[in-house]
């Protein structure tokens, strides 16, 4: 019996991007309104993740909208949730950040941690082949023309 159910939680895992406390996301949820469907985007950073990472995992992302702080919990597999865009990653010390409910002002605002870009051996090669015509054209514009002279 639960060898069927564990097979019918896999099939309904969505393919959400790695998130932790601490990063800010942006959640694209469904919203019904009569017989109207529409998307709403919550921006907020994720103070706490909850229950793993099956399929009853949940985050609750936190932002402040004219002084007043608003939080909502989202299933992270839920139907209703179109998908999950990362913005940016904090760096951060603790799993959960309840103590964002209580500061203020600058306080607010995670440290971010730094990117660094891995360029693929595939668009390295085409950033080469599209600089070498480049550099012959450079090249043949700059040599000095050199006159023999004919004596």
């Amino acid at each position: 019996m639960s060898n069927i159910l564990d097979q019918f939680n896999q099939q309904q895992l969505k393919q959400n991007p790695v998130v932790k406390s601490g990063d800010t996301v942006k959640v694209h949820q469904k919203i019904k309104e009569g017989n109207k469907e529409r998307i709403q985007i919550f921006e907020g950073i994720i103070i706490a993740r909850k229950h793993g990472k099956g399929i009853a995992s949940t985050i609750t992302v936190r932002k402040v909208i004219d002084g007043v702080g608003v939080e909502r919990i989202f299933p992270t597999h839920s139907p209703l949730i179109e998908k999950i865009e990362l913005v940016s990653q904090g760096k951060i010390r603790r799993a959960k950040l309840y103590y964002l409910r209580t500061t203020k002002g600058k306080k607010l605002k995670l440290r971010k941690k730094a990117f660094t870009m891995a360029i693929a051996p595939e668009t390295m090669e085409t950033m080469l082949a599209i600089e070498e015509p480049v550099k012959e054209a450079v090249e043949s514009e700059t040599k000095p023309v050199v006159e023999e002279n004919k004596a």
